[in-house]
């Protein structure tokens, strides 16, 4: 699950799901010209992540992604727990994560 909201104009999201929900992890994360190429868009975050949490890799892809896609300040908060988790659960909880990132950002960018 997640929840998206504008503050001004920065954007807040917090996502969440298995069998605990929590708070896992915050990241931070601001647009600014990529590295790579100028012409494009690019983030650089920072991460608070709890002890024996491991949701930075979700909060992470969202404030990144939605920071540089909506060129503006993003924090995500991420905790999805499932109980004796496989890798074959963690990878389908990463690829709907990604999934989910982009339907918000297709949501937020048709509403801005």
């Amino acid at each position: 699950m997640a929840e998206v909201r504008f503050i001004g104009e920065d954007i807040l999201v917090s996502v969440w799901g298995g069998t605990k929900p929590h708070i896992g992890s915050v990241a931070v994360a601001q647009d600014r010209p990529s590295l790579k190429n100028p012409r494009r868009t690019s983030a650089t975050s920072s991460v608070i992540n709890f002890p024996g949490h491991k949701d930075d890799i979700v909060s992470r892809m969202f404030a990144e992604r939605i920071s540089a896609a909506m060129n503006s300040c993003c924090i995500a908060t991420a905790g999805i727990h499932v109980d004796n988790a496989s890798v074959e659960d963690l990878t389908n909880i990463l690829r709907h994560c990604k999934i989910l990132c982009t339907r918000i950002l297709t949501i937020l960018k048709r509403r801005r």
